[in-house]
Parts: C-alpha cells; sequence; structure tokens
C-alpha cells in the first residue's frame, strides 16, 4: 500500500469540532446511573454538593444516536482519505484524560476539539494503518474543565491464515501488570484467588485499585475467596477472532459469594448452555509454560 503519511500529516492542527454544546447539564440522573453501573458508591457523588466523577468527561459531550452539528469537514476528509487507501477498518485504542476543576450538576458543557496527531504508519496484529488522535478541550459554564484525547487505529486488517494452516501456536495475550495489581497476579500463581478489603471500612473491590471507592483509604489487606460463584451476566464471542481463542466462547460477569465480580471464561459446558444464575467454581487454567489463568467451571445441577 502506498505510504500516505505526508498527506495525512497536513491535517494535524486542524479543527474537528468548534463550539460544540453538551445536550444535558450536568445532572444527578446520569451521575447516579454511572456510578451504578461502576459500582462506585463514593459519597462525593451523592448529596447536598455533590460532583461528577471526573471519568465522566466525555460522557456530558456525547452527541447520542443524532448526533452532533458543528463538526467539521476536515476529520471527514481525513477518514475519508484512509478508506480511500485502503484502510477502511476502525478499532479505538485508548483515551487520555486531564481533569482541570470538578463537574456539578447545572453545569452546562461547552467543547472544542482539533485533530493533534497523525502517526507514522504503524503495524500491529490487527493489521497496518496509521493512528489518529483528536484532542477535546472541555469547559463547564464557560471555564476550562479538562481534556479529553481520543484515539483510534485506521487499519487495514491483516491476512488471515486458512484454517489448517500450519504454523506455530498463538499464545494468549499477557496481563498487565503493575504495582497496583502485582499481588493479585502473585495469588493466581499460587493458586489463591484474592480480593482487597479496606483497611478503613472493610469493603471489598476487585479487580485491584490504588484506593477505596467507597471510602477514599489507600489502606487494605486481602482476602482469599472461596471460589463459588455465580454467572451474573455473560457474552458469547463470535467475531472477530482472535491468535489462541476459538470462537464461539462464553465470557461471563461472574459475582463471587463474597459479593464482588470479575470477568473470566466460563468452562464445563457448552457456550450456548450459558446461563444467567448458573452456578461456577474457580479453578485455575494453565494456558501455556508461563501463564496461569482464573477462570469458573459450571456445575451440573447447581450443585457444589
Amino acid at each position: 500500500m502506498t505510504d500516505i503519511h505526508d498527506g495525512l500529516k497536513a491535517y494535524e492542527g486542524r479543527v474537528a469540532a468548534t463550539a460544540g454544546t453538551g445536550k444535558d447539564l450536568v445532572n444527578e440522573p446520569m451521575i447516579r446511573h454511572w456510578c451504578e453501573a461502576m459500582g462506585d458508591t463514593n459519597p462525593a457523588y451523592t448529596g447536598p454538593g455533590a460532583v461528577a466523577p471526573p471519568t465522566m468527561l466525555q460522557a456530558w459531550t456525547m452527541g447520542g444516536l443524532s448526533g452532533h452539528t458543528g463538526r467539521s469537514e476536515a476529520y471527514d476528509e481525513l477518514l475519508a482519505l484512509l478508506d480511500g487507501a485502503g484502510y477502511t477498518s476502525v478499532v479505538a485504542t485508548d483515551c487520555e484524560q486531564e481533569y482541570l476543576r470538578p463537574l456539578r450538576p447545572g453545569d452546562a458543557i461547552t467543547f472544542d476539539a482539533v485533530i493533534e496527531s497523525v502517526s507514522e504508519r504503524k503495524t500491529t496484529k490487527l493489521g497496518t494503518g496509521y493512528f489518529v488522535t483528536t484532542r477535546m478541550d472541555v469547559r463547564a459554564d464557560g471555564e476550562p474543565a479538562g481534556t479529553h484525547r481520543f484515539r483510534i487505529l485506521k487499519y487495514a486488517p491483516a491476512a488471515r491464515k486458512p484454517r489448517g494452516a500450519a504454523g506455530p501456536a498463538a499464545r494468549r495475550p499477557r496481563p498487565v501488570i503493575n504495582r497496583d495489581n502485582a499481588g493479585f497476579w502473585e495469588g493466581v500463581a499460587a493458586h489463591r484467588l484474592l480480593v482487597q478489603r479496606c483497611g478503613e471500612c472493610a469493603t471489598l473491590r476487585l479487580p485491584w485499585l490504588p484506593g477505596c471507592n467507597a471510602c477514599g483509604s489507600r489502606e487494605w489487606d486481602t482476602v482469599e475467596a472461596s471460589g463459588s460463584g455465580t454467572v451474573f451476566s455473560y457474552v458469547v464471542m463470535h467475531h472477530p477472532p482472535f491468535p489462541a481463542f476459538d470462537p464461539p466462547y462464553a465470557v461471563g460477569l461472574i459475582e463471587l459469594a463474597e459479593g464482588v465480580r470479575i470477568v473470566s471464561n466460563v468452562v464445563g459446558v457448552p457456550y450456548d448452555k450459558v446461563r444467567i444464575g448458573m452456578p461456577v467454581r474457580l479453578e485455575f487454567l494453565r494456558v501455556d509454560e508461563e501463564l496461569e489463568l482464573p477462570v469458573f467451571r459450571a456445575l451440573d445441577g447447581g450443585e457444589g
């Protein structure tokens, strides 16, 4: 494929949206729905003087199904240029946010957006393409409130090997291990599923976080989960296929007996037999010589 990088770079700094207006004021119902969905019980988000969770920054700028007016032609032109060169697939890769002041119910949100950068051509496991980053500057009642950077990859899908084609066995993606979750993975290596417990209010939390989402305390210890649980929700993955995975397969949101939830595979039953409320039991699956993962085996007849 032709490298169109010079043409793409010409779009850097061009306006993607100007004088955008949030369709709703910052409001308590949306804050409540967000907190319920995220399981965030921080008292700062309720009652008199409540503020919105900082990570809701982008939520107040979204246009919904009807979209926004005021978007410039530059962003559409950029994507059309990539489409015309064969980079027709798109995947969101990551976002970065910076918070300048808390958002409170009643704040009116406005924003501008700019095409901040277009990378050189990159080759990834998905395919070859370009990373496009837009920066949105958000204001509340005219005051700077935060910055949201959103990055996508526009790419041409990599050619897939025919079924049955010989080749080295693909390995599962490695978990991202950092100082905040290293203890969890050390527990997995020892066949223990460890749940954080707040040292102040005793609230349990999973996945691991540096601070309590109920009281904000940074003090914590761990308790070992019993391994019993039920399927709270699930999806069946059909597409897209990834190396080392053989679709279709079930991915469950498992509610542990301790009350916290974890995302993992449901095994021991056909993918189309997984059901909400199904009892499951923790076990550890070695997927290669380096990696072992917690999975949940469905229990026949609801026993166990």
